[in-house]
């Protein structure tokens, strides 16, 4: 296993230094002087960006900016802190992008734990609906659009990886909501299923999405080529829960 670093930011020009660049940051050889080549590339391309803002008068919010670093290596390595005009970048365990947050160790109980929670808050104004005497269809709306949203946000990502405990925790809420309401609602296994098959249809169809090369037919024509992992993190993810949904369904 080696450390992975990935970046937000491509320059548009030099295409071709470019694709040397994003090369050597999965080389896991060491030079002379014990710095690896991609850890170095890395600092190349922040440096690069932060040129690149200068130069088209715009101002890098350092504050802002994280620093985010996946490793699984047993002796994992002493990584300096990136710096932008002067300033140390602050290193972080976890972070929110696209209303999804991210970890370090690539698990998802952080994001689960703050989705529990902010979906719980609104438990609250769904029993205050309830005293107000309004009627089941109103409560359900209220809870489809204010908690479910909240709950199946992005849950074709995280939802795969997630562990027994944090899918528990999840359908407690739904159960919860389920006595205040009166009635049943969609468990988060259906949701996910659903999202699952409808978003591999999508790609599917669209021969120019990126990985619709990743859904190959077998020669039969009826069912999908499955794709090797050798680890439960990629068997579980969006691609590989897919293609097992789209052969069982």
């Amino acid at each position: 296993n080696s450390e992975v670093v990935f970046l937000s930011s491509r320059r548009k020009e030099e295409p071709q230094k470019e694709s040397i660049e994003a090369k050597s940051f999965y080389d896991s050889q060491r030079e002379g002087n014990g710095q690896r080549p991609f850890y170095r590339a890395y600092r190349e391309e922040v440096s690069a960006l932060t040129h690149w803002c200068q130069d088209n008068h715009l101002t890098l919010n350092v504050a802002k900016t994280k620093e985010l670093i996946v490793d699984f290596r047993r002796c994992r390595g002493v990584h300096t802190p990136i710096t932008i005009n002067g300033a140390a970048v602050e290193r972080v365990s976890s972070f929110r992008f696209l209303g999804v947050h991210l970890a370090e160790d690539l698990t998802w109980s952080v994001h689960i734990n703050k989705t529990v929670k902010k979906a719980q808050q609104r438990l609250f104004f769904l029993r205050r609906l309830k005293r107000f005497g309004m009627s089941p269809r109103i409560l359900r709306t209220f809870y489809r659009c204010a908690i479910e949203s909240i709950l199946t946000g992005c849950i074709t990502t995280w939802y795969g990886n997630s562990t027994a405990y944090n899918r528990k925790a999840l359908q407690r809420v739904v159960r919860c909501s389920e006595r205040i309401i009166g009635g049943e609602l969609p468990s988060l296994q259906d949701i996910y299923r659903k999202r699952c098959l409808r978003k591999a249809g999508r790609i599917i169809k669209d021969s120019s999405h990126p990985s619709h090369k990743l859904f190959r037919l077998l020669p039969s024509g009826r069912r999908f080529c499955s794709i090797r992992s050798r680890t439960s993190r990629l068997r579980d993810s969006f691609f590989h829960q897919a293609i097992r949904l789209l052969n069982t369904s």
